[in-house]
């Protein structure tokens, strides 16, 4: 099976760049399934429900979030109309939406995606996320009830994130790192079977800080004073994420690579999909 995880859009030009790539990306690489992170899809700040329609029109299954998951307000109301639509299962009990579910591939695979949200470094500070994918495993175990199992560790801290992911080796396929919008080069396959990447990167414009116009958070860092607001950076943007081939008999990973496409980092497919 093959699936698709594409970092945080950030802006109008990240969500543009997926809405027009991804269709495209499904066909050429055949793929059976695709998470993307829609949590700073609204000029950099949350996700509207018209951006998350959009996002599933092109070819998403899933749309996670993490801590700007309630930047627009519209987003605690319109969580509950979308099945496809996950904010972190770490928050209290109560809260509008849902962090997991199953779903189905292309190829007909029951697919479990979780959207976790970390701690360290982290506001709000939510529950134990250890024991969040804890009680999730523990309800829908890996070649039980799911086929594939597929966790987005929305988190600051790298240290935090190899934790996790080597807490479900073995149980999950795919761990993958989301939140500070930088692509990390530590793809591997874990000791027990479980994909692994600290973080995805952003789909936005990497001229920038973070997908944000850079003389706000430059001013920031050396007058401490702010002078504007935050403004999603409107460059071209680059696609960052990660391919993952999971095995259709065990359900673990056997493959893994980063896919970038677009301007200023160096445009990668995996190899095993070209």
């Amino acid at each position: 099976m093959r699936l698709l995880f594409l970092g945080d859009m950030v802006g109008k030009t990240g969500r543009t760049a997926v809405w027009e790539r991804l269709p495209g990306l499904i066909s050429d690489l055949k793929l059976d399934f695709v998470i993307v992170n829609g949590e700073n899809a609204a000029g950099g700040f949350g996700i509207t429900e018209d951006i998350y329609l959009e996002t599933i029109n092109a070819g998403a299954d899933v749309v996670t979030t993490g801590n700007h998951v309630w930047d627009q307000k519209e987003a605690v109301s319109f969580c509950e109309r979308h099945d496809q639509f996950l904010r972190p299962a770490n928050y209290p009990a109560g809260t509008p939406g849902k962090g997991s579910g199953i779903f189905y591939a292309r190829n007909g695979a029951r697919i479990l995606v979780a959207n976790i949200m970390g701690r360290v470094f982290m506001h709000p500070e939510l529950d134990d996320p250890f024991k969040s994918a804890e009680m999730i495993l523990a309800a829908c175990p890996l070649k039980e009830q799911a086929d594939a199992i597929v966790f987005d560790f929305h988190a600051e801290a790298t240290s935090e994130k190899q934790c996790f992911g080597h807490f479900v080796d073995g149980r999950a396929s795919f761990v993958v790192g989301t939140h500070t919008h930088v692509p990390t080069a530590d793809h591997q396959i874990l000791n027990g079977g479980t994909a692994y990447m600290s973080d995805a990167g952003m789909c936005g414009d990497y001229d920038s800080s973070l997908g944000m116009e850079k003389e706000e958070p430059l001013n920031r860092f050396i007058s401490k004073m702010p002078k504007g607001r935050f403004e999603a950076a409107h460059g071209p943007a680059t696609i960052c994420g990660v391919g993952v081939e999971i095995s259709d008999r065990t359900g673990l990973a056997e493959k893994i690579g980063p896919l970038r496409l677009g301007p200023r980092l160096t445009e990668t497919v995996p190899d095993f999909w070209r």
